[in-house]
């Protein structure tokens, strides 16, 4: 019994209704839905959602809207932990009963069911805690630079910038796509014990391809994702 969560409140600034805007002929929120059904993995796949149009969407698209989220935790502030433990709690309550949580985000439409099928399976197979996406930064990080009150470049790490790109580490970033958690990672005790004194997580993450992994948050974002997507169907990359 696994539970995926898809966060979607109505409140976005930068991109109107983001969640249910138009990528490619579709509401963006349907093409992270349409992959976790896919993927075969879920018991049910629900839309955490304060907006009845969102919900609207949700629905048309195979999405289960057992309850609507409160406005408290609708607000810009409202982390989606807290949103994926509410979700949690509220199936919980109605008296579904699961051994894992996913929360996926709306925003998504470069991810297949294979993908997430693989993170689950990895988090089995290493029985982890949480799981959660990233990717290669596409750049060294090593060779990061910051600029002075008179706009001069500094390198934060000058011992790095003669180096070979090939003979630094390679680093990751959080993708934003998806998380799945165990049970003992969203109770509530975890957010309020004290520093030190809370159970220790086993952590894991799945390397996604760079070209799986669009940032939606502004409508040039929104532009160059829908141009993004096209290309990798073009292409026809896995």
């Amino acid at each position: 019994m696994v539970l995926c969560v898809i966060p979607a409140r109505g409140g976005s600034q930068r991109i109107p209704h983001k969640n249910i805007v138009d990528f490619n002929g579709r509401p963006l929120i349907a093409w992270s839905i349409e992959t976790a059904l896919a993927s075969g993995i879920f018991t049910d796949v629900i839309v955490s959602t304060d907006d009845e149009e969102i919900a609207a969407a949700a629905r048309k698209y195979g999405a289960q809207i057992p309850f609507m989220r409160p406005a408290q935790l609708a607000d810009h502030y409202t982390g989606t932990h807290a949103v994926t433990q509410h979700a949690l709690s509220a199936m919980q309550a109605l008296g579904h009963r699961y051994r894992a949580v996913c929360c996926l985000y709306a925003t998504a439409p470069l991810l297949t069911p294979s993908l997430l099928q693989q993170g689950w399976e990895k988090f089995c197979r290493e029985e982890a805690d949480y799981l959660y996406s990233c990717c290669e930064y596409p750049f060294p990080i090593q060779r990061a630079q910051y600029f002075d009150q008179e706009g001069t470049p500094h390198p934060f790490n000058p011992d790095c910038m003669p180096m070979r790109s090939q003979d630094l580490t390679p680093a990751y970033q959080d993708a934003g796509q998806f998380y799945f958690y165990s049970l003992r990672c969203l109770q509530p005790e975890q957010d309020t014990a004290p520093e030190g004194a809370k159970r220790p997580h086993k952590s894991r993450a799945l390397i996604l391809p760079r070209y799986r992994v669009v940032d939606i948050d502004t409508p040039e974002d929104l532009k160059l994702a829908r141009a993004f997507a096209r290309a990798v169907q073009e292409l026809k990359l896995d």
